[in-house]
């Protein structure tokens, strides 16, 4: 892996492990403060949430002959939590304007390397840290494995080590809709989705994730779209398509979609007939029969794909057939009659399919606010997702600012985020 140049100077390295007897940006703050107080502070915070998160403590184990991989927490596992310092400036790091993707990775650790054993590969699942800018601000940079669990188990772990933070240790106090539901038995497998999806991955995916090459040639910006902008977009598409099912969701993933495919089709020779997919996951858990609680810890995910053509993205028209074409897969795949596993057994097949083709995406959801996350400071200044970097998704949250609003994170290289945003401000304008 090429050495991230902006990287941050370590202050500390150490193990956070759960009590033995168990078996994002934040404003202004001095070194000493952060040293003396702060740090010691989240350590033993994350001490007592981790507690509740055993799993995020342990590691994947995946053995090398035909068992399947399993998560495992002993006696002694830990996290890696790292304690840096950074120069950068923090004020360029947490606004909206197009800053280089790479500056970034100085508050991201990598997860430590898999342990490889002639019968296992064991992998870590989760790395931490905690960055200071002196007399700015602190980050904190928080790396997992998705397969320990989906956003909504990662945000509940977040938001728990903060209340713990917040309540000056005390893990007893944590809401209890924070802490984790791990009983598996309380899913129902009838059609063998276990056995069809691990057959499946063991002879397509690699153990160990490829490692971050740098430079990666991207700038990253933020965009806002206020409760106005939302129902703009929704009046619009409704006033053309009344029969339509829209949320704010909908029109969001539309106009970034149509923004993104119209950068294309002015710097790219595409068919008129080339395929546009859209894919993004939906939460499962309420949608099972019987029903998981929102707590269920883990994966719990289904994958929901839009598609529509080149030619029709691109034109005049392109925002109403978008919103058709996301609209009509949520409602194919979330709304499903027969449930919203119906086809489950598909979707690694179907997802293979879109390998090398266009295929943009969502990382994260509206549905989780992470500028109400308060460690005791007040509420972060930025929510940032490194993972869009990787690929060609958009990072959605709820507005910090703006009441009903909500923030598009995009990384891209430079000339086509500056045409995107172009092209984005020009449709808003034009509602």
């Amino acid at each position: 892996m090429a050495e991230n140049p902006t990287a941050a100077g370590v202050l500390e390295r150490c193990d956070i492990r759960p009590s033995a007897n168990t078996t994002v940006s934040y404003s202004s703050i001095s070194k000493a403060e952060f040293l003396e107080t702060v740090v010691p502070k989240l350590k033993e915070s994350l001490h007592q949430t981790l507690n509740h998160f055993l799993p995020l403590a342990g590691n994947i184990v995946h053995p090398l002959n035909s068992d399947r991989p399993f998560s495992r927490f002993v006696d002694g596992d830990s996290v890696l939590l790292t304690i840096a310092e950074s120069d950068k400036d923090f004020d360029y790091l947490t606004g909206n304007h197009p800053r280089v993707a790479d500056e970034f990775y100085v508050c991201v650790r990598q997860l430590p390397p898999a342990k490889h054993t002639p019968d296992v590969v064991i992998l870590p699942v989760l790395a931490l840290q905690i960055t200071l800018f002196p007399d700015r601000g602190v980050c904190l940079g928080i790396t997992n494995h998705h397969a320990i669990g989906d956003a909504s188990s990662i945000v509940r772990f977040i938001k728990a080590w903060a209340s713990v933070n917040r309540s000056s240790g005390d893990s007893k106090l944590i809401d209890e809709k924070l802490l984790p539901f791990y009983d598996r038995t309380s899913v129902e497998d009838p059609e063998g989705l276990d056995s069809i999806y691990w057959n499946l991955i063991k002879q397509s995916r690699a153990v160990e994730s490829l490692p971050i090459s740098f430079p990666l040639n991207k700038v990253r910006a933020t965009f806002i779209l206020t409760k106005d902008d939302v129902q703009k977009l929704k009046h619009f598409v409704l006033e053309r398509r009344p029969e339509m099912r829209i949320t704010a969701f909908t029109v969001t993933c539309a106009l970034v979609w149509v923004c993104l495919v119209k950068v294309d089709a002015a710097t790219e020779t595409l068919a008129e007939d080339e395929p546009e997919y859209f894919g993004f996951a939906a939460d499962c858990r309420g949608r099972l029969s019987p029903p998981l609680p929102a707590e269920y810890f883990g994966n719990c995910l289904a994958f929901v794909k839009a598609e529509s053509t080149h030619g029709l993205l691109k034109g005049n028209d392109g925002l109403l057939f978008a919103a058709q074409s996301v609209g009509e897969a949520i409602q194919k795949t979330v709304y499903n009659e027969n449930g919203i596993l119906d086809g489950a057994e598909n979707w690694p097949i179907e997802f293979g399919k879109l390998i090398g083709k266009r295929l943009f995406g969502v990382a994260g959801s509206p549905r989780f606010d992470l500028y109400d996350v308060d460690y005791g400071w007040g509420r972060p200044n930025k929510f940032e997702s490194a993972s869009i970097d990787g690929d060609t998704s958009m990072s959605l949250c709820k507005s910090r600012d703006f009441e009903g609003g909500l923030e598009i994170g995009l990384s891209r290289p430079k000339e086509k985020l500056d045409a995107f945003a172009a092209i984005f401000t020009k449709a808003l304008g034009n509602l």
